[in-house]
């Protein structure tokens, strides 16, 4: 599948890189292993083939006993050399085509929001309070940290784009789509098109009008309202029976103000739209709106049951 080559192009291009002793970007390459599981089993595997390449070339070397030893330095080099003939023989060149990951992170502050353009008509608005991660070298490709973030995206049947959060995989299928990730829930609606989900493990086709969300015993689909997906852009919040600490997160994101849940209320679940605005210059008028207690404690915002 798709995925499976793009990891394995990324894995064999990271073989390469960090065999070579002048490499110094080890902060990308952890940041690149931490994304995924499979990344990092991609990459075990492909030294590990490597490393039988580099077994059979070196003891196809003929020994020279009479020689002096090989100075450390250009030892290095030659390894360097067997390491890249082993790839290229065990993996085949194709992989090279694309090169090593050059990623790079693009951060919000709470109750701030950026566009970033990756071209060929495709872009991520990026809410308050998130972190993805991008690849210089893979337009194709984002990584959600956290946060939340929608995905407007040209499909290309050849090149379908990539977005990870956390262990999960999604692949666009002509899409525009919102993808949320935060330590309260994990969500992926679709306005537009259709999108793959773990398109090696689940393999749900999440389509318009739809939205697949995580669940105490794994994953549900429901439908939504295509207006609502990605409303947070034009600076509305609308719940579907959230939980209050899911509200409290998605609150603290889009307003830059610090809210938190009653521990009694955590659990409560509500439905309902706000306008961000009128909340952030009155955090008290939420109380009417979505029918909650709201004080102030501690510099925080305390939202719960009434």
């Amino acid at each position: 599948m798709q995925v499976d080559d793009t990891i394995r192009e990324q894995a064999a291009s990271w073989a390469a890189a960090t065999g070579d002793p002048a490499f110094e970007d080890w902060d990308a390459f952890t940041l690149w292993l931490e994304q995924a599981p499979r990344h990092a089993e991609a990459y075990d595997r492909t030294v590990a083939a490597v490393g039988e390449g580099v077994a059979i070339l070196a003891a196809a070397t003929p020994a020279n006993d009479a020689e002096p030893a090989m100075p450390a330095a250009p030892r290095r080099r030659w390894l360097g050399g067997v390491l890249a003939m082993g790839l290229a023989a065990f993996l085949g060149l194709a992989f090279w085509r694309q090169g090593a990951p050059d990623l790079y992170t693009v951060e919000t502050a709470p109750g701030a929001m950026r566009i970033v353009e990756l071209g060929a008509e495709t872009s991520v608005a990026i809410a308050g309070g998130s972190r993805l991660t991008f690849d210089r070298n893979d337009p194709r490709f984002a990584s959600l940290d956290h946060g939340r973030a929608l995905f407007t995206v040209r499909h290309d049947e050849d090149a379908p784009f990539r977005v990870t959060a956390g262990e999960a995989q999604i692949v666009d299928v002509g899409t525009i789509f919102d993808v949320r990730l935060d330590d309260e829930a994990f969500s992926v609606a679709v306005s537009e098109g259709a999108v793959q989900f773990n398109p090696e493990a689940e393999e749900v086709h999440v389509a318009a009008g739809q939205v697949l969300s995580r669940t105490d015993d794994g994953y549900r689909i429901a439908p939504v309202d295509i207006a609502q997906v990605g409303d947070w852009r034009e600076g509305r919040l609308s719940f579907e029976d959230e939980t209050l600490a899911a509200v409290a997160l998605e609150l603290s994101r889009a307003t830059g103000l610090t809210f938190a849940v009653d521990p009694a209320s955590a659990d409560r679940t509500i439905t309902g739209s706000i306008l961000v605005d009128p909340v952030r210059k009155d955090p008290a008028s939420l109380g009417p709106l979505l029918g909650i207690a709201v004080t102030q404690a501690s510099g925080a915002w305390v939202i719960g049951a009434r």
